[in-house]
């Protein structure tokens, strides 16, 4: 089975990274979520960094604010797929976080998603883990559908009420 695993600087990362969970959970993927600083116990991250794939992971996802360099360092460990994920910051407002992880040099890649973007990071494991599983593949067209359908009904009740209208429903 298919298997992703979560790391986090901080524990204060994780009402942003749950966001992965909940699509992991939703596409019936299984993960892990830890926390570990790649600055505060650099000898516990090179452990975990190494046997990720001894552990079953597929894909690994981590999510850093700041510095940032838990998705980087992952990734030049690890051998799977990471995803980093950056995490807003009050100095910054996550700019920082962004620029540490998406400026990876050439060798070591890092797919990288929105600031906060976790679900996406979600959402591409499960699209990563689909290349070989192809009822992962049918549940993520399943996903696209509903996300259409969902702006189809929007966009109908928008022509039928008028903008004014739709507003203040909305309000």
């Amino acid at each position: 089975m298919e298997k992703v695993g979560i790391v986090m600087g901080s524990d204060s990362d994780l009402p942003v990274m749950s966001k992965a969970c909940e699509i992991l959970e939703k596409f019936g993927i299984d993960y892990d979520v830890t926390v570990i600083s790649a600055h505060r116990m650099p000898d516990v991250f090179f452990e975990y960094a190494k046997n990720a794939e001894n552990k079953g992971y597929k894909v690994m996802i981590a999510g850093a604010g700041g510095a940032a360099h838990l998705p980087g360092m992952l990734a030049a460990i690890c051998p799977l797929p990471v995803i980093g994920v950056p995490i807003h910051t009050k100095t910054l407002s996550g700019v920082d976080s962004l620029y540490s992880i998406v400026q990876m040099p050439s060798g070591i890649p890092v797919a990288t998603v929105a600031i906060d973007g976790a679900a996406n990071a979600g959402l591409l494991a499960a699209k990563i883990l689909a290349v070989s599983n192809e009822g992962l593949r049918e549940k993520l067209k399943d996903y696209a559908d509903g996300l259409k359908n969902g702006v189809l009904e929007k966009k109908e009740k928008l022509e039928k009420l008028g903008y004014k209208e739709y507003l203040k429903q909305k309000q």
